[in-house]
């Protein structure tokens, strides 16, 4: 006859065995859960950049303009255009100036409510007909789904490697 006190070592050691894989279990469970919203956190930046983009090709101070937050901050080298409003009003100047614009995306690097994006930029000056062309990076700071900031830094010196 098995005594109370090894069959109480027995359940324990089951028990305990049950424990270890139900954390074990527990810890998978919510390493998924993370991997899903980062990765998901990583499709809406990319859906709000690729937004943007078309925007800038567009000239489209409205669509543009509706990716930032009320307080949204958009600089360029020299500029920095604060609210909603002012986004609208440079880029509907920048449309009347320009035209023919041409962007492509090269890398976008997401880590949490942030990105950095590297583009190749060109556009055409409507008076001179100036062929105009950048690389630049963005830092773009996110807020309730929206754009809070963007902030360029570009190159006009350096040929872009084809």
């Amino acid at each position: 006859m098995i005594e109370k006190k090894s069959l109480g070592k027995i359940w324990m050691a089951k028990l305990s065995k049950w424990i270890v894989i139900a954390l074990i279990f527990g810890v998978l469970v919510s390493s998924v859960y993370v991997f899903v919203n980062q990765s998901k956190r990583q499709q809406d930046v990319e859906s709000l950049i690729e937004k943007a983009r078309e925007a800038w090709i567009a000239q489209d101070a409205d669509a543009l303009t509706q990716l930032f937050t009320p307080d949204g901050e958009l600089m360029i080298p020299g500029q920095m255009w604060l609210g909603q409003g002012r986004i609208r009003e440079e880029v509907t100047h920048f449309a009347q100036r320009y035209k023919d614009v041409k962007i492509d995306i090269q890398r976008i690097i997401v880590d949490h409510n942030q990105a950095a994006v590297q583009w190749h930029y060109e556009d055409t000056e409507k008076n001179t007909g100036r062929r105009n062309q950048a690389d630049d990076v963005i830092i773009v700071d996110f807020k309730d789904g929206r754009i809070s900031r963007w902030r360029e830094y570009f190159d006009t010196k350096t040929p872009a490697s084809k």
